[in-house]
């Protein structure tokens, strides 16, 4: 069983990834609008994954005899300046998830709560990967500054990005 402290930190997380998702999304829209079909693909595929991660929580959560409790979702930003302008916000973003569960960690050890903390070494591992991805979309962009060319070629790049299945399936 979860405790109290546990349960209401891991509602917020389900939360935080939901809101990852919505924004992600929010981003693939705005790739759309701007013909930039191959990078709203991998930022879809990309909302894809962190609503799977709310569920995952979401899961957990029942799975412990806890009681999940949704909460309004933020409004994601709906504008961006340039591809990298996004990239910047989703490397910043990954980062930002990275303390969130990094903070889940440290909780589940002061409750002593072996079986969250182990649950949650998956979610230290996937953030290795998404700061790792958004962090070379990042150098890429910046590498190729405001060439359309290098953009377009990126972009086809990006929409060979297929959806993974999530762990367990």
């Amino acid at each position: 069983m979860l405790s109290p402290r546990m349960q209401a930190a891991l509602n917020k997380q389900v939360n935080a990834e939901l809101f990852s998702s919505y924004l992600y999304l929010s981003m693939s829209a705005y790739f759309e609008s701007t013909s930039m079909a191959g990078m709203a693909q991998w930022v879809r595929i990309q909302a894809q994954e962190e609503l799977g991660h709310a569920m995952k929580f979401y899961d957990y959560i029942n799975e412990r005899n806890g009681r999940v409790a949704l909460a309004q979702i933020e409004s994601p930003k709906t504008e961006w300046k340039s591809p990298l302008d996004v990239f910047e916000d989703i490397y910043a973003h990954e980062q930002k998830v990275t303390a969130l569960i990094h903070g889940l960690v440290d909780l589940a050890i002061a409750e002593k709560d072996h079986a969250t903390e182990t649950f949650l070494q998956w979610f230290v591992t996937e953030q290795v990967e998404e700061e790792s991805a958004a962090a070379t979309l990042v150098d890429r962009l910046k590498l190729v500054g405001d060439n359309g060319v290098a953009h377009f070629m990126l972009d086809g790049q990006l929409g060979q990005r297929a959806p993974t299945p999530a762990a367990g399936e």
